[in-house]
């Protein structure tokens, strides 16, 4: 993945975070941590017709039906049995009156919401084919394993010990056979053990029940939890969009059915429709298509033989090829295309055009991220969300724009001889970028998080500055990412790549996968030099191997798949796929209770979940004018779906309350510029370590995150620790956070 990442990125750029759910302080602390960072983030629907191509039904229905596979559920009885039970011990039926948490007016709605277990909701039958389609691991074998242990007695009493013994016959029992109290107790245990296979167990278990029953859909594509949480699901003003525009579309169809109107077009199929090149299209429409945009294309004949490396369908010419069209990939083509270079640019994820988007988190996720946003190192302490779409992180980020600050250039240049970004020319480049994206600081209307961080930090006189955005100041959009339904944001699906169509030197393949780098030796030199890339493609439900040959081969495909592309390549040099940093995250909650008070702040309106995700930040623990490895502190992007893997689970009451509270629960973060590194060999084996420092910082980050949040009004704050801590601010009015902050333990 491509991070961007204000020391990472030579280009002024938009950065998300990363979310640290915890590891341990101390040394008896259970050290469990999850990191969700959401960086370089490729996604899109599909469109089934491009203006390149022939629009024909026939074409378009055939590479439709390819494309819909039926998903199967390999997983055995023994161990759907298994995974039944765990998912209703996280989320069971509980039957309680007394649940009037947020004071919802739709009692019923709620009342359902707790009577509703998960596999009532059928998050079971998701799950499994979740774990048997997409869950590309490492480790998943040791979670099918762990499956079928627990349908026995004694593989229960492995994982589970003591709790798993009765005083009548026959003793042992299987976990399904076990009382509710009992499960939820070993899962428990499970969270607080010092046994990492144990750790990862209810890490695995818990991530992906909550996951899939807050996002699953329904055939009107809603969930009924969302009604009791207070969740409105995609954004109104983007349905209400969709719904204008098909309408008016309809009524005037007759009118226009005989005229070329762009606009409506390209609000269908998106501003790079006719750039965009489906490869998976029969052959000659292909070729003519590419060869309309200036490539040569010889194609191999027809033949029963599968194609390869030496024999490939396709062969490309052209200048320049580019693999990955985000902050790095995108600007490049653009800018070669601009120049009059013929420019080809090869995308892992499909393209969506903003009506085509479905700001559903469930289908965003499965369709705009890396292996469905299912990438974890091998141990499951971090998750990373990577994209897979046309834009790469630029299409889902989070808008902060921030230049890449001087301590940052300083140590660049000194330490590591890079002079190049203490140059005129360095800052003269981020100049023409920030002007490009439309980089500015101004705000109409703050959202829920980013008010309650500006608040807290004027009352506790923290530094709190604007956060500059690659956005509009009016852009109160809470669903970024999962792609900007209005084009307001601009990355570079809005900026660099329209720059590659509007030339008319450039073409995008969209849904292929970049398999090697080509090479070969040139007279008077030592090194071998690049002459193109090797890409696959799923082609009337076989692996197809198409070749591109370019003078100039541009590889930037994002840190987790950048690694994987060269050593397939044959490249040898051991710095590839090192120095992977994350900027780690330590989190911490404020809950605003709903009422019916004319001095409720912040107002009535106002939900968790929308607004700019990023406009207000606090450099107070920063360090930048001392060591420049500190922690900013800045507001994350939740939906129902990740915010309730990084709730802490007690119970499945807990979880339910905790869950009640969604819409008014702001969340603020601490970020670090992070010492410690990783190792990527490929998206599927990462492996990440902090540094004592790091966590030193987060620490110190987190313990004013809680004081921020406490000073703007929260009426409760927490952490994510496994315990489930947390503290009423109006019942403990000398509470002291430098104190309280070191007895969570496994939240960093």
């Amino acid at each position: 993945m491509n991070r961007k990442s204000m020391e990472s990125n030579g280009e002024s750029h938009s950065r998300s975070g990363s979310f640290r759910v915890g590891f341990g302080l101390g040394p008896n602390e259970a050290k469990v941590h999850t990191v969700v960072e959401l960086g370089s983030v490729d996604y899109t629907h599909t469109t089934t017709t491009c203006l390149l191509l022939d629009d024909d039904d026939d074409v378009g229905e055939e590479r439709e039906k390819e494309q819909k596979k039926p998903l199967t559920n390999s997983l055995s009885p023994r161990q759907m049995k298994s995974l039944v039970a765990l998912c209703d011990t996280l989320l069971p039926s509980i039957n309680n009156n007394s649940n009037n948490v947020c004071g919802s007016d739709d009692d019923e709605s709620v009342a359902n919401f707790y009577k509703t277990s998960a596999s009532m909701a059928g998050t079971p039958e998701h799950l499994g084919i979740l774990i048997s389609e997409k869950l590309r691991h490492p480790s998943t074998w040791l979670l099918l394993l762990s499956l079928w242990l627990l349908s026995t007695w004694f593989g229960t009493f492995i994982l589970c010990g003591m709790l798993s013994l009765s005083t009548k016959f026959p003793f042992f029992h299987s976990y399904p056979e076990l009382s509710l109290l009992k499960q939820q107790k070993v899962m428990q245990s499970w969270s607080l053990s010092y046994l990492r296979p144990l750790r990862m167990l209810f890490r695995t278990i818990k991530l992906l029940t909550l996951l899939v029953f807050f996002t699953q859909l329904d055939e009107a594509e809603d969930n009924p939890s969302w009604k009791a949480i207070n969740y409105c699901g995609p954004d109104p003003e983007f349905k209400s969009q969709l719904k204008n525009h098909f309408f008016t579309k309809e009524r005037g169809q007759e009118e226009k059915e005989d005229e070329d109107y762009d606009d409506g077009t390209e609000d269908v199929r998106g501003p790079l429709y006719k750039g965009l090149i489906y490869i998976n299209y029969p052959r000659d429409i292909i070729t003519d298509s590419l060869r309309r945009v200036g490539f040569s294309v010889s194609a191999t004949p027809k033949k029963t033989k599968a194609s390869s490396l030496s024999s490939p369908s396709l062969v490309i010419q052209c200048d320049a090829v580019v693999v990955g069209s985000g902050s790095g990939g995108g600007v490049v083509a653009g800018v070669l295309a601009n120049a009059g270079y013929k420019v080809l640019v090869l995308e892992k994820g499909s393209y969506s055009a903003r009506n085509n988007l479905s700001l559903l988190e469930g289908p965003s996720m499965d369709q705009m991220y890396l292996s469905n946003g299912l990438v974890a190192t091998k141990d499951m302490s971090v998750l990373i969300l990577a994209g897979s779409t046309v834009g790469g992180g630029s299409a889902i980020n989070w808008s902060a724009s921030i230049r890449t600050p001087q301590h940052v250039c300083k140590e660049w240049c000194d330490g590591h001889e890079l002079e190049l970004f203490e140059s005129k020319l360095y800052k003269e480049a981020l100049d023409v970028v920030c002007e490009k994206m439309g980089v500015q600081s101004e705000i109409d209307d703050e959202g829920f998080n980013n008010a309650v961080l500006r608040r807290g930090c004027l009352e506790m006189g923290y530094p709190v500055c604007d956060i500059p955005r690659n956005a509009s100041s009016d852009h109160y959009c809470g669903w970024c990412c999962m792609g900007c339904k209005d084009g307001r944001k601009k990355g570079t699906l809005e900026t660099w790549l329209v720059d590659l169509v509007k030339s008319g030197n450039g073409a995008i393949i969209p849904s292929c996968e970049a398999i090697q780098v080509l090479h070969k030796k040139k007279k008077g030199r030592d090194r071998k030099i690049a002459r193109g890339v090797a890409f696959a493609i799923e082609y009337k439900g076989k692996r197809d191997i198409c070749v591109v040959e370019s003078k100039v081969t541009v590889v930037a495909c994002g840190a987790l798949s950048t690694p994987a592309l060269l050593k397939r390549s044959g490249l040898k040099n051991e710095n590839i796929g090192r120095n992977l940093h994350l900027h780690p995250v330590a989190m911490a909650w404020g809950y605003f209770p709903d009422s019916l008070s004319p001095e409720l702040w912040p107002e009535k309106h106002k939900k968790s979940y929308e607004g700019g995700i990023m406009t207000a930040m606090s450099t107070v623990v920063a360090q930048f004018d001392k060591s420049g490895y500190g922690a900013v502190i800045q507001t994350p992007a939740l939906h129902p779906g990740m915010f309730s893997i990084l709730m802490p689970w007690t119970s499945g009451k807990d979880i339910k309350d905790r869950m009640r509270k969604f819409s008014r629960t702001a969340h603020v973060f601490a970020l670090a510029r992070d010492q410690g590194s990783g190792t990527v060999n490929s998206p599927s084996h990462i492996s990440y370590q902090l540094k004592d420092v790091d966590k030193e910082n987060l620490k110190i980050g987190l313990e004013k995150v809680l004081r921020i949040l406490a000073a703007a009004g929260a009426e409760e704050i927490g952490t994510h620790n496994n315990k489930g801590r947390s503290i009423n601010v109006k019942q403990h009015i000398k509470w002291e956070a430098a104190r309280w902050v070191p007895t969570q333990g496994n939240q960093l």
